[in-house]
């Protein structure tokens, strides 16, 4: 597992809101704050900050990041709690709007979302320390999470709601747990290049039967993020090296566009890509099935299959109750 408090990076969805701050005083003791987070965070679909294969998945990009798990399936929904909750969402509130909506809805809670990017939000929580009105941190990425957690803003959560998520998902000190997750791949035109030909290790991206085949988006978050477990990996040097070395064979760059990057794969601009799994699905129902992309998933360990989580924490500053 990669450390996430390394990766201060946030994610592709995130949007520029309203600055955080002010609002209404916290309400809710701690029970309620957890007993939401069951519902918001738990309750979710998960996957975390990962190295690791990860299987094709059939959903939307919208499905993908935030699909709301069956009530019937565990877990349970509280339900007439009241109180009120200020939520600080690093998340686009078109993701996770109707989600927050529905929980307000089945937990009887009146919550408040405050939405900006979350590197934006960190910062915000950093500097208002134990005065902050938000009792809930929801993170694009684990590595602002971490930030919080490293600086004790964050309080721990309870083992039946940890034990939700695989320990690969969530804060090895139980600060934090994922609710989505985005995995990189190589995407690639299936007109153009055989899946036997594909590199097994992103690392080999730089052998010269590549160059000016290979788009990214260098300015990308979750590219970033990808850099982030590199180095991790492999070590400065060794990322550094394979930088200068993608430099050298020429790749096509679409600044911080993952889109355009599938895009342009599929028309056959450029051959294969590096982009978050879930773009393919999104260009598929734009193109049609028969837009001629597939993600290929590199081999276990390696840099290029970072899974990227998203998260929830509980604020440290949030009432206790007996």
């Amino acid at each position: 597992m990669v450390d996430a408090t390394l990766n201060e990076h946030a994610g592709d969805d995130e949007t520029t809101g309203p600055a955080a701050g002010g609002g209404r005083d916290r309400a809710m003791t701690r029970r309620g704050v957890i007993r939401a987070a069951g519902v918001g965070a738990a309750g979710l679909a998960l996957a975390g900050l990962a190295v690791g294969p990860v299987a094709a998945q059939d959903a939307t990009p919208e499905a993908e990041a935030d699909p709301v798990a069956d009530p019937e399936a565990g877990g349970g929904t509280p339900s007439g709690e009241g109180g009120e909750l200020t939520i600080y969402s690093g998340r686009n509130e078109n993701l996770v709007g109707p989600l927050l909506e529905r929980f307000g809805e089945e937990s009887g809670i009146d919550a408040e979302v405050r939405y900006a990017g979350t590197s934006e939000l960190a910062a915000t929580l950093l500097e208002e320390g134990e005065n902050t009105p938000a009792g809930a941190f929801l993170a694009q990425d684990a590595g602002a999470l971490g930030l919080l957690a490293a600086e004790g803003l964050l309080q721990p959560l309870p083992e039946e709601l940890l034990n939700r998520v695989d320990e690969r998902f969530r804060s090895p000190d139980g600060l934090w747990v994922g609710v989505s997750g985005r995995a990189r791949v190589l995407v690639y035109n299936t007109d153009a290049v055989e899946e036997a030909d594909l590199p097994a290790s992103v690392r080999d991206l730089t052998d010269p039967r590549w160059r000016g085949q290979v788009g990214w988006a260098p300015e990308n978050a979750s590219f970033q993020s990808f850099v982030t477990a590199f180095r991790q990996l492999d070590g400065d040097e060794a990322t550094r090296e394979w930088l200068e070395g993608m430099l050298a064979n020429e790749p096509v760059n679409f600044a911080d566009s993952n889109a355009q990057v599938v895009a342009a794969v599929g028309a056959g601009e450029i051959s294969v890509g590096l982009a978050n799994h879930y773009y393919l699905y999104a260009a598929k129902e734009e193109e049609g099935e028969d837009f001629p992309i597939a993600n290929h998933f590199f081999a276990a360990g390696d840099p290029g299959s970072l899974v990227n989580v998203a998260g929830v924490g509980i604020l440290a500053g949030t009432e206790d109750e007996a």
